[in-house]
């Protein structure tokens, strides 16, 4: 299944014919995953440095970058362009022009650009870069989309019989109710782009339907009535367990009448503790696989990669961004 639905996620991609920039052009694995990307004809590719190194680093790796965009930022026709946007976007902030030029010399500041003024239609980065960095780019730059206002991230957690979108098990570390509703609106969303199944999101405690009272739990049943008001066609459903989330008996037994209970496959864990140990374990113990972080809640695909990635991994994530355009 997972193969399929990656399989299904670049076939779709690649009808969709998407740019996406791949800053990090200094490192390898980056310009073996624009090979195939452009081969593969999956999405068209842009990467940003300068052109004789990167050809050079090319050859030596015996990867053909024919039908690569190469873009030097310091030579760039866009730099004074990107500049002035960059520095009238943060002037308030205290932005000179000279430090916002120099900023958008950074290969993930200019990267981010290219996304927010629609040259390129989603970035991938972060092979070498700290989530830390990538992020700050992607929100200074990119920005948000009205009525969300925090960034977060889900994994595609793809099982033999089934997928499920686990959120946030990446960036947020303890979310709260306004915060929780963004992430559970986001990953419904997102997970319908990838899939194309209609999402159905259950909130998740270690409490269902009053079970146990505490303010852990009373977290939760605010975000739900948070996010049903933001999206009221969205199917979601809260407090719920684990297992009345995703087995159906269960779910009829904790939660009857619940349209989520024993069906959800939009899971909104409280908080990273729960998220990070929760995909982890299905992932290690499971044995499933887990496509991301896929990060989510800017105006437009910018994504962060593991440092520890694989060429395949900067592949499936370009075609992720292509499809979430």
């Amino acid at each position: 299944m997972g193969n399929t639905l990656l399989n299904s996620i670049k076939e779709n991609a690649a009808k969709k014919n998407k740019t996406i920039v791949l800053p990090e052009s200094h490192d390898d694995r980056v310009l073996k995953a624009a090979e195939i990307l452009v081969k593969e004809k999956i999405v068209s590719v842009v990467t940003l440095g300068n052109e004789g190194t990167i050809k050079v680093s090319a050859q030596k790796l015996g990867v053909n970058l024919t039908g690569v965009k190469i873009i030097d930022p310091e030579k760039s026709d866009k730099l004074a362009g990107f500049a002035n946007t960059f520095y009238e976007l943060r002037k308030k902030k205290g932005m000179t022009p000279e430090v916002a030029t120099e900023t958008m010399k950074r290969d993930l500041f200019f990267g981010a650009m290219m996304v927010r003024e629609g040259i390129a239609d989603g970035s991938v980065a972060g092979s070498t870069a700290s989530t830390g960095d990538v992020l700050r780019a992607g929100i200074l730059c990119v920005g948000m989309p009205e009525g969300i206002s925090t960034v977060s991230s889900f994994f595609l957690m793809v099982f033999p019989d089934k997928t499920y979108s686990f959120a946030d098990c990446a960036v947020v570390p303890n979310p709260d109710s306004a915060q929780l509703a963004d992430i559970a609106v986001s990953t419904a969303i997102n997970h319908e782009k990838l899939t194309g199944e209609k999402p159905k999101v259950a909130m998740l405690s270690f409490s269902t339907k009053g079970s146990a009272t505490h303010e852990l739990v009373d977290k939760v049943i605010e975000g739900l009535k948070l996010a049903k008001a933001k999206k009221p066609e969205l199917e979601i459903d809260g407090e719920l367990q684990f297992d009345a989330a995703i087995v159906e008996s269960v779910g009829k037994r904790k939660a009857p009448g619940s349209n989520v209970a024993g069906q959800a496959n939009v899971l909104v864990f409280p908080d990273l503790n729960a998220g990070n140990i929760g995909y982890k374990i299905a992932q290690r113990l499971g044995k499933c696989e887990a496509v991301g972080p896929v990060i989510q809640g800017l105006k437009k695909p910018y994504f962060d990669l593991s440092r520890g990635c694989s060429v395949e991994d900067i592949v499936n994530t370009a075609a992720i961004a292509a499809l979430m355009s």
